[in-house]
Protein backbone atom coordinates (compact mmCIF):
# COMPACT_ATOMS: atom_id res chain seq x y z
CA UNK A 1 0.00 0.00 0.00
CA UNK A 2 1.45 3.37 -1.02
CA UNK A 3 2.21 6.01 1.60
CA UNK A 4 -0.32 8.37 -0.02
CA UNK A 5 -3.15 5.85 0.22
CA UNK A 6 -2.13 4.98 3.78
CA UNK A 7 -2.30 8.65 4.76
CA UNK A 8 -5.74 9.04 3.14
CA UNK A 9 -7.04 6.02 5.04
CA UNK A 10 -5.64 7.33 8.32
CA UNK A 11 -7.38 10.67 7.75
CA UNK A 12 -10.69 8.95 7.01
CA UNK A 13 -10.37 6.76 10.08
CA UNK A 14 -9.57 9.76 12.24
CA UNK A 15 -12.68 11.54 10.95
CA UNK A 16 -14.84 8.50 11.68
CA UNK A 17 -13.48 8.18 15.21
CA UNK A 18 -14.17 11.86 15.84
CA UNK A 19 -17.72 11.38 14.59
CA UNK A 20 -18.14 8.37 16.90
CA UNK A 21 -17.05 10.49 19.88
CA UNK A 22 -19.38 13.30 18.83
CA UNK A 23 -22.32 10.89 18.53
CA UNK A 24 -21.54 9.55 21.99
CA UNK A 25 -21.56 13.06 23.45
CA UNK A 26 -24.93 13.70 21.81
CA UNK A 27 -26.34 10.56 23.44
CA UNK A 28 -26.66 8.65 20.17
CA UNK A 29 -26.33 5.01 21.14
CA UNK A 30 -24.57 2.30 19.20
CA UNK A 31 -22.80 -0.99 19.95
CA UNK A 32 -25.20 -1.90 22.74
CA UNK A 33 -28.64 -2.53 21.20
CA UNK A 34 -29.93 -5.55 19.33
CA UNK A 35 -32.51 -5.02 16.62
CA UNK A 36 -35.51 -7.24 15.94
CA UNK A 37 -35.27 -8.17 12.25
CA UNK A 38 -38.26 -9.74 10.49
CA UNK A 39 -37.21 -9.52 6.83
CA UNK A 40 -34.08 -9.95 4.71
CA UNK A 41 -33.19 -8.48 1.33
CA UNK A 42 -33.67 -11.73 -0.60
CA UNK A 43 -37.16 -12.15 0.87
CA UNK A 44 -38.30 -8.89 -0.70
CA UNK A 45 -36.33 -9.12 -3.95
CA UNK A 46 -37.62 -12.61 -4.64
CA UNK A 47 -41.24 -11.93 -3.66
CA UNK A 48 -41.97 -8.24 -4.31
CA UNK A 49 -45.66 -8.81 -5.03
CA UNK A 50 -46.12 -10.36 -1.59
CA UNK A 51 -44.24 -7.59 0.24
CA UNK A 52 -45.39 -4.49 -1.68
CA UNK A 53 -46.87 -2.00 0.78
CA UNK A 54 -45.84 -4.03 3.83
CA UNK A 55 -43.86 -2.53 6.71
CA UNK A 56 -40.64 -4.47 7.33
CA UNK A 57 -37.75 -4.33 9.78
CA UNK A 58 -34.26 -4.98 8.39
CA UNK A 59 -30.67 -4.54 9.51
CA UNK A 60 -27.52 -4.26 7.45
CA UNK A 61 -24.31 -2.44 6.61
CA UNK A 62 -24.46 0.77 4.57
CA UNK A 63 -22.59 0.10 1.30
CA UNK A 64 -23.59 3.24 -0.59
CA UNK A 65 -25.02 6.62 0.45
CA UNK A 66 -26.37 9.29 -1.93
CA UNK A 67 -27.78 12.51 -0.48
CA UNK A 68 -29.98 14.79 -2.60
CA UNK A 69 -31.19 17.74 -0.53
CA UNK A 70 -34.33 16.67 1.32
CA UNK A 71 -34.11 13.02 0.19
CA UNK A 72 -31.40 10.39 0.23
CA UNK A 73 -30.80 6.91 -1.12
CA UNK A 74 -28.68 4.25 0.52
CA UNK A 75 -27.86 0.58 -0.09
CA UNK A 76 -27.66 -1.72 2.90
CA UNK A 77 -26.22 -5.20 2.78
CA UNK A 78 -27.46 -8.01 5.00
CA UNK A 79 -26.60 -11.70 5.01
CA UNK A 80 -28.75 -12.35 1.94
CA UNK A 81 -28.02 -9.39 -0.35
CA UNK A 82 -28.48 -5.64 -0.83
CA UNK A 83 -31.58 -3.47 -0.53
CA UNK A 84 -32.02 0.14 -1.57
CA UNK A 85 -33.37 2.54 1.04
CA UNK A 86 -35.26 5.76 0.33
CA UNK A 87 -35.02 8.28 3.14
CA UNK A 88 -36.99 11.55 3.01
CA UNK A 89 -37.12 14.40 5.48
CA UNK A 90 -40.97 14.51 5.28
CA UNK A 91 -41.12 10.88 6.50
CA UNK A 92 -38.70 10.94 9.42
CA UNK A 93 -38.41 14.62 10.38
CA UNK A 94 -35.60 17.18 10.15
CA UNK A 95 -33.56 16.02 13.15
CA UNK A 96 -33.60 12.32 12.22
CA UNK A 97 -32.92 13.08 8.57
CA UNK A 98 -29.90 15.19 9.47
CA UNK A 99 -28.57 12.32 11.58
CA UNK A 100 -29.05 9.90 8.68
CA UNK A 101 -26.98 12.11 6.38
CA UNK A 102 -24.19 12.09 8.97
CA UNK A 103 -23.88 8.29 8.78
CA UNK A 104 -20.95 6.76 6.91
CA UNK A 105 -20.49 3.91 4.50
CA UNK A 106 -19.72 0.89 6.65
CA UNK A 107 -22.07 1.80 9.50
CA UNK A 108 -24.58 -0.87 10.53
CA UNK A 109 -28.18 0.28 10.87
CA UNK A 110 -31.60 -1.11 11.64
CA UNK A 111 -34.48 0.28 9.57
CA UNK A 112 -38.25 0.13 9.57
CA UNK A 113 -40.08 1.05 6.41
CA UNK A 114 -42.53 0.31 3.60
CA UNK A 115 -41.68 -1.84 0.59
CA UNK A 116 -42.26 -0.07 -2.74
CA UNK A 117 -40.78 0.45 -6.21
CA UNK A 118 -39.27 3.70 -7.41
CA UNK A 119 -40.31 5.38 -10.66
CA UNK A 120 -37.42 3.52 -12.32
CA UNK A 121 -38.74 0.20 -11.08
CA UNK A 122 -36.12 -0.30 -8.35
CA UNK A 123 -37.40 -2.37 -5.44
CA UNK A 124 -36.75 -0.32 -2.31
CA UNK A 125 -37.78 0.35 1.26
CA UNK A 126 -39.20 3.77 2.19
CA UNK A 127 -37.68 4.40 5.63
CA UNK A 128 -40.01 5.44 8.45
CA UNK A 129 -37.45 5.06 11.24
CA UNK A 130 -33.86 3.90 11.67
CA UNK A 131 -31.41 3.04 14.44
CA UNK A 132 -27.62 3.26 14.37
CA UNK A 133 -26.52 -0.15 15.61
CA UNK A 134 -22.75 -0.05 15.10
CA UNK A 135 -20.48 2.81 14.03
CA UNK A 136 -17.78 1.65 11.61
CA UNK A 137 -14.41 3.17 12.50
CA UNK A 138 -12.38 1.92 9.54
CA UNK A 139 -13.20 3.03 5.98
CA UNK A 140 -14.19 0.28 3.54
CA UNK A 141 -12.10 0.08 0.36
CA UNK A 142 -15.09 1.30 -1.65
CA UNK A 143 -13.07 3.85 -3.60
CA UNK A 144 -11.02 1.02 -5.12
CA UNK A 145 -14.18 -0.69 -6.47
CA UNK A 146 -13.95 -3.57 -4.08
CA UNK A 147 -11.18 -5.50 -2.38
CA UNK A 148 -8.90 -6.95 -5.07
CA UNK A 149 -5.58 -7.63 -3.35
CA UNK A 150 -5.43 -11.42 -2.84
CA UNK A 151 -3.17 -11.33 0.23
CA UNK A 152 -5.39 -8.80 1.98
CA UNK A 153 -8.50 -10.78 1.07
CA UNK A 154 -7.13 -13.91 2.75
CA UNK A 155 -5.74 -12.06 5.79
CA UNK A 156 -8.88 -10.00 6.32
CA UNK A 157 -11.56 -12.48 5.25
CA UNK A 158 -14.18 -10.44 7.11
CA UNK A 159 -13.43 -7.51 4.80
CA UNK A 160 -13.40 -9.81 1.77
CA UNK A 161 -16.90 -11.02 2.67
CA UNK A 162 -18.15 -7.45 3.02
CA UNK A 163 -16.70 -6.18 -0.25
CA UNK A 164 -17.04 -9.31 -2.40
CA UNK A 165 -20.44 -10.88 -1.63
CA UNK A 166 -19.86 -13.64 -4.19
CA UNK A 167 -17.24 -15.07 -1.81
CA UNK A 168 -20.07 -15.87 0.58
CA UNK A 169 -21.63 -18.05 -2.13
CA UNK A 170 -18.50 -20.23 -2.21
CA UNK A 171 -18.66 -20.87 1.52
CA UNK A 172 -22.40 -21.51 1.44
CA UNK A 173 -21.77 -24.18 -1.23
CA UNK A 174 -19.01 -25.60 0.98
CA UNK A 175 -21.43 -25.91 3.88
CA UNK A 176 -24.08 -27.54 1.68
CA UNK A 177 -21.61 -30.11 0.30
CA UNK A 178 -20.53 -31.13 3.79
CA UNK A 179 -24.15 -31.29 4.95
CA UNK A 180 -24.95 -33.47 1.93
CA UNK A 181 -22.11 -35.83 2.85
CA UNK A 182 -23.48 -36.14 6.37
CA UNK A 183 -27.01 -36.81 5.11
CA UNK A 184 -25.84 -39.55 2.74
CA UNK A 185 -23.73 -41.26 5.40
CA UNK A 186 -26.50 -41.06 8.01
CA UNK A 187 -28.85 -42.72 5.53
CA UNK A 188 -26.29 -45.51 5.06
CA UNK A 189 -26.09 -46.12 8.81
CA UNK A 190 -22.75 -44.44 9.56
CA UNK A 191 -22.15 -42.93 12.99
CA UNK A 192 -20.38 -39.56 13.16
CA UNK A 193 -17.59 -39.62 15.76
CA UNK A 194 -14.76 -37.45 17.03
CA UNK A 195 -11.22 -38.68 17.62
CA UNK A 196 -8.18 -36.95 19.18
CA UNK A 197 -6.48 -33.99 17.53
CA UNK A 198 -3.30 -34.51 19.56
CA UNK A 199 -1.56 -37.85 19.14
CA UNK A 200 1.29 -39.36 21.15
CA UNK A 201 2.41 -41.11 17.96
CA UNK A 202 1.78 -39.60 14.50
CA UNK A 203 0.15 -42.10 12.17
CA UNK A 204 -2.45 -42.85 9.54
CA UNK A 205 -0.53 -41.30 6.65
CA UNK A 206 2.98 -40.63 5.42
CA UNK A 207 3.46 -36.98 6.35
CA UNK A 208 5.56 -34.71 8.54
CA UNK A 209 3.62 -33.71 11.70
CA UNK A 210 3.47 -30.51 13.72
CA UNK A 211 4.99 -31.05 17.17
CA UNK A 212 3.70 -29.57 20.42
CA UNK A 213 4.40 -30.11 24.12
CA UNK A 214 1.98 -30.94 26.92
CA UNK A 215 3.29 -29.22 30.04
CA UNK A 216 1.26 -31.08 32.67
CA UNK A 217 2.22 -34.49 31.30
CA UNK A 218 5.67 -33.29 30.21
CA UNK A 219 5.38 -35.13 26.91
CA UNK A 220 5.68 -34.43 23.22
CA UNK A 221 2.47 -34.61 21.21
CA UNK A 222 1.70 -34.32 17.51
CA UNK A 223 -1.18 -32.57 15.79
CA UNK A 224 -2.87 -35.33 13.90
CA UNK A 225 -1.95 -36.00 10.30
CA UNK A 226 -4.92 -38.38 9.92
CA UNK A 227 -7.60 -39.92 12.16
CA UNK A 228 -7.24 -43.38 10.57
CA UNK A 229 -5.74 -45.43 13.38
CA UNK A 230 -8.24 -44.15 15.96
CA UNK A 231 -11.23 -44.72 13.70
CA UNK A 232 -10.07 -48.28 13.06
CA UNK A 233 -9.83 -48.80 16.82
CA UNK A 234 -13.56 -48.04 16.88
CA UNK A 235 -14.16 -50.74 14.27
CA UNK A 236 -12.29 -53.14 16.57
CA UNK A 237 -14.57 -51.99 19.39
CA UNK A 238 -17.70 -53.02 17.51
CA UNK A 239 -18.87 -49.92 15.62
CA UNK A 240 -19.41 -51.23 12.09
CA UNK A 241 -19.70 -47.88 10.29
CA UNK A 242 -18.02 -44.70 11.52
CA UNK A 243 -16.98 -41.42 9.95
CA UNK A 244 -15.37 -38.14 10.93
CA UNK A 245 -15.31 -34.77 9.17
CA UNK A 246 -12.58 -32.67 10.70
CA UNK A 247 -9.17 -31.05 10.40
CA UNK A 248 -5.80 -32.68 9.72
CA UNK A 249 -2.43 -30.94 10.06
CA UNK A 250 0.66 -31.61 7.96
CA UNK A 251 3.92 -29.72 8.29
CA UNK A 252 4.61 -29.62 4.58
CA UNK A 253 4.87 -27.20 1.68
CA UNK A 254 2.11 -24.82 0.64
CA UNK A 255 0.65 -24.34 -2.83
CA UNK A 256 -2.59 -23.52 -4.59
CA UNK A 257 -3.86 -26.97 -3.58
CA UNK A 258 -2.08 -27.46 -0.22
CA UNK A 259 -2.75 -25.80 3.13
CA UNK A 260 -1.07 -27.00 6.36
CA UNK A 261 -4.47 -27.54 7.99
CA UNK A 262 -7.20 -28.99 5.84
CA UNK A 263 -10.54 -30.77 6.13
CA UNK A 264 -11.18 -34.39 5.29
CA UNK A 265 -13.97 -36.90 5.47
CA UNK A 266 -12.69 -40.25 6.69
CA UNK A 267 -14.92 -43.29 7.04
CA UNK A 268 -14.60 -47.00 7.84
CA UNK A 269 -17.04 -49.82 7.19
CA UNK A 270 -16.78 -53.37 8.49
CA UNK A 271 -17.40 -56.21 6.02
CA UNK A 272 -16.46 -53.97 3.10
CA UNK A 273 -13.52 -53.64 0.71
CA UNK A 274 -12.05 -51.06 -1.62
CA UNK A 275 -14.67 -51.80 -4.30
CA UNK A 276 -17.36 -50.77 -1.81
CA UNK A 277 -15.35 -47.62 -1.10
CA UNK A 278 -15.37 -46.77 -4.83
CA UNK A 279 -19.16 -47.04 -4.81
CA UNK A 280 -19.42 -44.78 -1.77
CA UNK A 281 -17.00 -42.24 -3.27
CA UNK A 282 -19.06 -41.99 -6.45
CA UNK A 283 -22.29 -41.61 -4.50
CA UNK A 284 -20.92 -38.94 -2.16
CA UNK A 285 -19.42 -36.79 -4.92
CA UNK A 286 -22.23 -37.17 -7.45
CA UNK A 287 -25.13 -36.77 -5.01
CA UNK A 288 -23.56 -33.73 -3.33
CA UNK A 289 -23.01 -32.13 -6.77
CA UNK A 290 -26.64 -32.72 -7.71
CA UNK A 291 -27.84 -31.42 -4.35
CA UNK A 292 -25.74 -28.25 -4.28
CA UNK A 293 -25.16 -27.41 -7.95
CA UNK A 294 -28.07 -29.16 -9.62
CA UNK A 295 -25.75 -30.86 -12.12
CA UNK A 296 -22.89 -33.34 -12.50
CA UNK A 297 -21.36 -31.32 -15.34
CA UNK A 298 -18.58 -29.03 -14.08
CA UNK A 299 -16.37 -26.51 -15.80
CA UNK A 300 -13.20 -25.98 -13.83
CA UNK A 301 -10.99 -23.15 -15.11
CA UNK A 302 -12.10 -23.84 -18.68
CA UNK A 303 -11.98 -27.66 -18.47
CA UNK A 304 -15.23 -29.63 -18.79
CA UNK A 305 -15.52 -32.40 -16.17
CA UNK A 306 -18.27 -35.01 -16.12
CA UNK A 307 -18.87 -36.48 -12.65
CA UNK A 308 -21.57 -38.89 -13.75
CA UNK A 309 -21.32 -42.56 -12.79
CA UNK A 310 -19.57 -44.87 -13.54
CA UNK A 311 -16.06 -43.49 -13.11
CA UNK A 312 -13.23 -45.25 -14.87
CA UNK A 313 -11.51 -47.99 -12.83
CA UNK A 314 -7.98 -48.94 -13.90
CA UNK A 315 -4.89 -50.35 -12.16
CA UNK A 316 -1.80 -48.18 -11.79
CA UNK A 317 0.40 -50.47 -13.83
CA UNK A 318 -2.19 -50.66 -16.66
CA UNK A 319 -2.55 -46.88 -16.70
CA UNK A 320 1.21 -46.25 -16.69
CA UNK A 321 1.70 -48.71 -19.56
CA UNK A 322 -1.14 -47.09 -21.48
CA UNK A 323 0.23 -43.56 -21.02
CA UNK A 324 4.01 -44.12 -21.19
CA UNK A 325 4.71 -47.63 -22.54
CA UNK A 326 6.38 -48.61 -19.23
CA UNK A 327 5.42 -52.30 -18.85
CA UNK A 328 5.81 -53.35 -15.22
CA UNK A 329 5.08 -57.01 -15.92
CA UNK A 330 7.89 -57.23 -18.48
CA UNK A 331 10.58 -56.05 -16.01
CA UNK A 332 12.97 -58.55 -14.47
CA UNK A 333 14.16 -56.41 -11.58
CA UNK A 334 14.50 -52.88 -10.21
CA UNK A 335 17.67 -52.29 -12.24
CA UNK A 336 15.71 -52.75 -15.44
CA UNK A 337 12.92 -50.56 -14.01
CA UNK A 338 15.43 -47.71 -13.51
CA UNK A 339 16.67 -48.14 -17.06
CA UNK A 340 13.18 -48.02 -18.57
CA UNK A 341 12.23 -45.03 -16.39
CA UNK A 342 15.22 -43.10 -17.68
CA UNK A 343 14.30 -43.96 -21.27
CA UNK A 344 10.87 -42.36 -20.86
CA UNK A 345 12.28 -39.25 -19.21
CA UNK A 346 11.92 -39.96 -15.49
CA UNK A 347 15.11 -39.38 -13.53
CA UNK A 348 15.07 -41.06 -10.11
CA UNK A 349 17.62 -39.84 -7.57
CA UNK A 350 17.15 -42.60 -4.98
CA UNK A 351 18.88 -45.73 -6.30
CA UNK A 352 17.43 -47.99 -3.63
CA UNK A 353 13.83 -48.08 -4.88
CA UNK A 354 11.95 -51.26 -5.73
CA UNK A 355 10.19 -51.94 -9.04
CA UNK A 356 6.92 -50.88 -7.45
CA UNK A 357 8.35 -47.63 -6.14
CA UNK A 358 9.77 -46.82 -9.59
CA UNK A 359 6.30 -47.46 -11.05
CA UNK A 360 4.83 -45.07 -8.47
CA UNK A 361 7.42 -42.37 -9.33
CA UNK A 362 6.55 -42.63 -13.03
CA UNK A 363 2.85 -42.43 -12.26
CA UNK A 364 3.29 -39.31 -10.12
CA UNK A 365 5.56 -37.53 -12.61
CA UNK A 366 4.02 -38.42 -15.96
CA UNK A 367 0.48 -39.68 -15.53
CA UNK A 368 -1.59 -38.29 -12.66
CA UNK A 369 -1.79 -34.69 -13.85
CA UNK A 370 -3.54 -35.85 -17.05
CA UNK A 371 -6.37 -37.60 -15.17
CA UNK A 372 -8.93 -34.85 -15.76
CA UNK A 373 -12.09 -36.96 -15.79
CA UNK A 374 -12.93 -38.90 -12.59
CA UNK A 375 -10.70 -41.98 -12.41
CA UNK A 376 -10.08 -44.65 -9.78
CA UNK A 377 -6.40 -45.64 -9.95
CA UNK A 378 -6.24 -49.06 -8.31
CA UNK A 379 -3.66 -51.40 -6.80
CA UNK A 380 -0.79 -49.31 -5.41
CA UNK A 381 2.65 -50.81 -4.68
CA UNK A 382 2.93 -52.25 -1.18
CA UNK A 383 5.95 -50.10 -0.34
CA UNK A 384 3.86 -46.89 -0.49
CA UNK A 385 0.79 -48.40 1.18
CA UNK A 386 1.77 -49.49 4.71
CA UNK A 387 -1.83 -49.70 6.00
CA UNK A 388 -3.46 -51.45 3.04
CA UNK A 389 -4.09 -55.15 2.57
CA UNK A 390 -1.84 -56.81 -0.01
CA UNK A 391 -3.37 -58.52 -3.03
CA UNK A 392 -3.57 -62.28 -2.81
CA UNK A 393 -2.47 -62.94 -6.39
CA UNK A 394 -0.01 -60.02 -6.62
CA UNK A 395 1.63 -59.59 -3.21
CA UNK A 396 3.78 -56.66 -4.42
CA UNK A 397 0.56 -54.63 -4.77
CA UNK A 398 -2.27 -53.69 -2.39
CA UNK A 399 -6.02 -53.29 -2.45
CA UNK A 400 -5.75 -49.51 -2.52
CA UNK A 401 -7.08 -46.85 -4.85
CA UNK A 402 -6.84 -43.11 -5.20
CA UNK A 403 -9.53 -41.15 -7.02
CA UNK A 404 -8.37 -38.38 -9.33
CA UNK A 405 -10.25 -35.45 -10.84
CA UNK A 406 -8.55 -32.61 -12.74
CA UNK A 407 -5.22 -34.30 -12.09
CA UNK A 408 -5.71 -34.00 -8.32
CA UNK A 409 -6.00 -36.76 -5.80
CA UNK A 410 -9.35 -36.21 -4.10
CA UNK A 411 -9.78 -39.57 -2.36
CA UNK A 412 -7.65 -42.39 -0.96
CA UNK A 413 -9.01 -45.78 0.14
CA UNK A 414 -7.97 -49.30 1.12
CA UNK A 415 -9.15 -52.71 1.90
CA UNK A 416 -7.66 -52.26 5.35
CA UNK A 417 -4.79 -54.38 6.60
CA UNK A 418 -6.11 -56.23 9.67
CA UNK A 419 -3.37 -58.85 10.21
CA UNK A 420 -1.44 -57.69 13.32
CA UNK A 421 1.70 -59.64 12.40
CA UNK A 422 1.92 -58.14 8.93
CA UNK A 423 1.01 -54.66 10.19
CA UNK A 424 3.86 -54.86 12.70
CA UNK A 425 6.29 -55.79 9.92
CA UNK A 426 5.05 -52.92 7.77
CA UNK A 427 5.59 -50.50 10.67
CA UNK A 428 9.12 -51.87 11.09
CA UNK A 429 9.84 -51.19 7.43
CA UNK A 430 8.51 -47.66 7.86
CA UNK A 431 10.76 -47.17 10.88
CA UNK A 432 13.74 -48.21 8.78
CA UNK A 433 12.82 -45.56 6.23
CA UNK A 434 12.50 -43.06 9.06
CA UNK A 435 15.93 -43.93 10.45
CA UNK A 436 17.31 -43.48 6.94
CA UNK A 437 16.06 -39.89 6.93
CA UNK A 438 12.46 -40.10 5.70
CA UNK A 439 10.63 -37.69 8.04
CA UNK A 440 7.25 -38.66 6.55
CA UNK A 441 7.56 -42.39 7.27
CA UNK A 442 5.18 -43.74 9.90
CA UNK A 443 6.18 -44.60 13.44
CA UNK A 444 5.45 -47.84 15.27
CA UNK A 445 2.10 -47.65 17.06
CA UNK A 446 2.17 -50.53 19.52
CA UNK A 447 -1.30 -49.83 20.89
CA UNK A 448 -2.78 -50.02 17.40
CA UNK A 449 -1.08 -53.40 16.94
CA UNK A 450 -2.58 -54.45 20.28
CA UNK A 451 -6.02 -53.41 19.04
CA UNK A 452 -5.59 -55.51 15.89
CA UNK A 453 -4.60 -58.46 18.06
CA UNK A 454 -8.11 -58.39 19.56
CA UNK A 455 -9.42 -58.73 16.01
CA UNK A 456 -10.60 -56.23 13.41
CA UNK A 457 -13.14 -57.51 10.88
CA UNK A 458 -12.50 -57.12 7.12
CA UNK A 459 -12.88 -53.38 6.65
CA UNK A 460 -12.93 -50.79 3.90
CA UNK A 461 -11.64 -47.30 4.62
CA UNK A 462 -11.93 -44.05 2.67
CA UNK A 463 -10.58 -40.51 2.99
CA UNK A 464 -11.78 -37.59 0.84
CA UNK A 465 -10.05 -34.21 0.73
CA UNK A 466 -12.99 -31.84 1.06
CA UNK A 467 -11.11 -28.62 0.30
CA UNK A 468 -9.95 -29.79 -3.13
CA UNK A 469 -13.36 -31.19 -3.97
CA UNK A 470 -14.96 -27.87 -3.02
CA UNK A 471 -12.40 -26.06 -5.19
CA UNK A 472 -13.63 -28.10 -8.15
CA UNK A 473 -17.30 -27.56 -7.41
CA UNK A 474 -16.92 -23.79 -6.95
CA UNK A 475 -14.38 -23.23 -9.76
CA UNK A 476 -11.93 -21.77 -7.24
CA UNK A 477 -8.32 -21.30 -8.37
CA UNK A 478 -6.73 -21.75 -4.94
CA UNK A 479 -7.40 -23.80 -1.84
CA UNK A 480 -7.22 -20.48 0.03
CA UNK A 481 -10.42 -19.45 -1.75
CA UNK A 482 -12.39 -22.22 -0.01
CA UNK A 483 -10.88 -21.96 3.50
CA UNK A 484 -12.18 -19.05 5.56
CA UNK A 485 -8.84 -18.32 7.24
CA UNK A 486 -5.96 -20.00 5.37
CA UNK A 487 -2.46 -20.18 6.83
CA UNK A 488 -0.46 -17.07 5.92
CA UNK A 489 3.04 -15.73 6.45
CA UNK A 490 3.26 -12.95 9.06
CA UNK A 491 2.28 -9.62 7.52
CA UNK A 492 5.27 -7.41 6.78
CA UNK A 493 5.05 -3.91 8.23
CA UNK A 494 5.56 -1.10 5.72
Amino acid sequence: MSEEIENDLNKLMKQKIEKYKEFKERGIKNYDEKYKVDTHAEDILGNFDEYEGDTVKMAGRIMALRTHGKASFADIQDTSGQMQLYVKVDLIGEERYELFTELDIGDIVGIEGEVFQTNRGQTSVKVKDFTLLTKSLRPLPEKFHGLKDKEMRYRQRYLDLIMNPEVKDTFEIRSKIIRSFRDILEEKGFLEVETPMMHPIPGGANAKPFVTHHNALDMELYLRIAPELYLKRLIVGGFDRVYEINRNFRNEGMSYKHNPEFTTLELYQAQADYHDMMDITEKLVVESAKETLGTTELNYQGKDIDLSIPWRRVTMKELVKEETGFDYNALEDSKEAYKRAKEIGVKIEDEGLSKGEVLYEIFEKLVEEDLIQPTFVMDYPIEVSPLAQKKENEPEFTYRFEAFINGWEIANAFSELNDPFEQKERFKQQMEHREAGDEEAQMMDKDFIKALEYGMPPTGGLGIGLDRLIMLMTDSKSIRDVIFFPTMKPEQNN
